[in-house]
């Protein structure tokens, strides 16, 4: 039987997990029709997710129409949670992008198309909520072909649109808008169609399957996912149209693209690419040590059935692999890559009950070991933990799990814009052993110097290798990378190199007739703890430049309204790069502070009529030009007060 992992993606409310469970229903694969409202869905098991009627982590079930069998993998619609729908993406073979005709294209349908593209992926466009007042296929239809600049061919058509008895059936092949839309990217269609030759269906098939595969042309359907109408139309072409996936021989290759933990604990969703993997195999993840597969349970019409191995091809969840998301095994077909962008804001979370703070450090490090794109931080000296986030309902889903899963509540302070340290010159400094009341016995120099943008810090030990046991190298640099997690104003210091320039210790001593004695002997902790003084003398030398985050954006709107959103754009700090006309509406491109984007997308709206489709990246990080650039409060005690940091952090 042939097999497609299929992607149902789409803006927040277009109706995408209606969709999943009206595809479910259709082919047989449940018996009653689970409700978004009601939280009765298949897909939305997590509690936050039936309580608000979003979806927040992938899920995966299969189904099948005829000879072929699908897993559909619904995921995420709301923009905080793109980095899910990406990493979804990357073990498609298809997907359906599910637009809402009556809202129409929105700012994440916009990102998610972009995504869709740039990892190749064949896209069926399915129109959905034609049964609602407000549903116009026409102008959805030239949002897509204008605003994600696709190549559409419509292959149903509705009668009685926004009207709860509104029906969809199919176009055909032959149909002369057909045609003409597949003669664009076809030559022989196109000839034939040129000089007044009957075309037929079967050869426009054809043309269809071929464009699809190579991403040149996407079928679209419209209907309704809540009465059904149309959605057997869709299944059709499903599997007619789409490319299933290919069923690779060789040595075992495949992908994480999830890590979840269920009643019996730790496991990892995996897409196999080619060969076979089976329990008691033993893997190596990512070039690690070879671990044991304990169960396989792959994805099939009647759940997550226990199997004794999986195939290419497949999706399993698979338990004894301490896998993290993005990792491979084997070697597996390498889809352009994506490099998420840093979360831009950070909050500090508490618990409601003092007592419960170690159970939310615990539960914060298993939803960070699940998702990587959770940036945790925890300070256990002040009993804090910082998390950078992607956005304010990210607090809420955190919150919603600590409670459900661990049984923590907890609040949230201010969220402030995440900034960043460069260091802007050359520092050094050194601290002899037993001299200036230094209590450690090391000696320690070190120099910081600027590293170009995106260097990342760098440690290298210098001359010292050859003097200085491996293991207080290794210490040293463990506690420069600590002390540059906070710089001069409290932000995170990176794109720098850091050398060791001189040091002394002490070695292994004891006292007559007896072992070794730390008291006249260093230890690696002589160095990780005297390193972040140094470091900070150093940077207090060289100096450190305050960066806030900078979003490229690009906002498409109608001509009309130009002067009242640049004017906009210019007051909360963005700079245009570009403009062009594009389907009858400008775009306008540049860039602007992340700290302002809130601002941008609250006004732009009552700007233009709701008409505007903003879409907005991190791009990088400039200095601040503003004249209080935001300090953070430090966390822990301050290595640039030598006195108060060997009294808090004492031998």
């Amino acid at each position: 039987m042939a097999l497609l992992n299929l992607g149902i993606v789409a803006h927040v409310d277009a109706g995408k997990t209606s969709l999943t469970e009206r595809l479910l229903y259709e082919a047989g694969a449940v018996s009653e029709l689970g409700s978004v409202d009601a939280g009765t869905t298949r897909t939305d098991s997590m509690e936050l997710e039936r309580r608000r009627g979003i979806t927040i982590r992938a899920a995966v079930t299969s189904i099948a129409i005829g000879d072929l069998s699908i897993n559909l993998l619904d995921t995420p619609g709301h923009p905080d949670f793109i980095a899910e729908v990406e990493r979804s993406l990357a073990v498609l073979d298809a997907a359906v992008l599910v637009v809402s005709s009556v809202e129409g294209v929105q700012p994440q349908t916009v990102a998610i198309w972009r995504a869709l593209r740039r990892i190749g992926a064949p896209t069926v466009v399915f129109l959905n909520k034609v049964d609602r007042r407000g549903a116009d296929v026409d102008r959805v239809l030239a949002q897509v072909r204008q605003r994600l600049g696709a190549r559409p061919v419509m292959l149903t058509r509705v009668a009685g649109q926004g009207g709860r008895d509104a029906r969809v059936r199919a176009v055909g092949l032959d149909a002369e808008p057909v045609v003409e839309a597949v003669a664009e990217v076809d030559d022989a269609v196109a000839a034939r169609w040129l000089t007044d030759e009957s075309v037929r269906g079967r050869d426009v098939r054809r043309a269809i399957r071929h464009a699809v595969r190579r991403v040149e042309l996407t079928p679209v359907a419209c209907g309704s996912a809540i009465t059904g109408a149309g959605v057997r139309q869709l299944c059709r072409l499903l599997a007619d149209l789409l490319p299933p996936g290919e069923e690779r021989d060789g040595p075992l290759a495949g992908t994480v693209f999830a890590v979840d933990r269920d009643g019996h604990g730790r496991r990892a969703w995996l897409r196999v690419w080619s060969g076979h993997l089976r329990v008691r195999d033993r893997v190596e993840v990512a070039g690690g040590r070879p671990q044991a597969v304990t169960q396989i349970a792959v994805c099939e019409p009647a759940g997550v059935v226990v199997r004794p191995q999986v195939s290419a091809g497949q999706i399993a969840a698979v338990r004894g692999v301490s896998a993290r998301i993005g990792q491979h095994i084997g070697d597996p077909p390498r889809r352009q890559g994506y490099r998420f962008p840093p979360p831009t804001s950070q909050a500090i979370v508490e618990p409601v009950e003092p007592g419960q703070r170690l159970a939310m450090f615990a539960g914060l490090a298993e939803l960070a070991d699940e998702d990587p794109l959770v940036d945790l931080r925890l300070d256990e000296q002040q009993g804090e933990a910082v998390i950078r986030l992607h956005g304010e309902v990210q607090k809420e889903v955190l919150a919603a799990l600590l409670q459900d899963r661990y049984g923590v509540r907890v609040r949230f302070s201010g969220t402030l814009t995440a900034c960043i340290e460069r260091v802007a010159g050359t520092g050094a400094a050194e601290e002899r052993a037993q001299e200036r009341g230094n209590p450690y016995l090391a000696g320690l120099g070190l120099r910081v110097e600027p590293a170009p943008v995106g260097h990342g810090i760098e440690f290298r030990p210098g001359v010292e290798p050859g003097r200085l046991p491996p293991a207080f190298v290794a210490a040293t640099e463990e506690g420069v990378r600590a002390a540059l997690r906070q710089g001069r104003h409290g932000w995170p210091v990176t794109d720098c190199v850091v050398t060791m320039t001189a040091s002394r210790y002490w070695p292994r001593q004891s006292r007559p007739h007896q072992k070794f004695d730390k008291s006249i002997s260093s230890v690696a902790a002589d160095f990780r703890n005297l390193a972040p003084v140094v470091v900070a003398a150093a940077l207090r030398q060289a100096g450190t430049r305050l960066c806030q985050p900078i979003e490229r954006f690009e906002v498409n709107l109608p001509q009309q309204t130009v002067e009242a959103v640049l004017a906009l754009l210019g007051r909360w700090g963005g700079v245009v790069e570009d403009t062009a006309l594009a389907g009858g509406y400008l775009e306008v491109s540049g860039t602007v502070p992340s700290s302002r984007v809130p601002q941008i997308v609250a006004a732009l709206p009552d700007l233009t009529g709701g008409e505007a489709v903003l879409t907005t990246t991190f791009d990088h990080y400039a200095p601040h030009t503003g004249e209080d650039p935001p300090t953070l409060h430090r966390r822990g005690p301050d290595p640039g007060d030598r006195e108060a940091w060997f009294r808090a952090v004492p031998r």
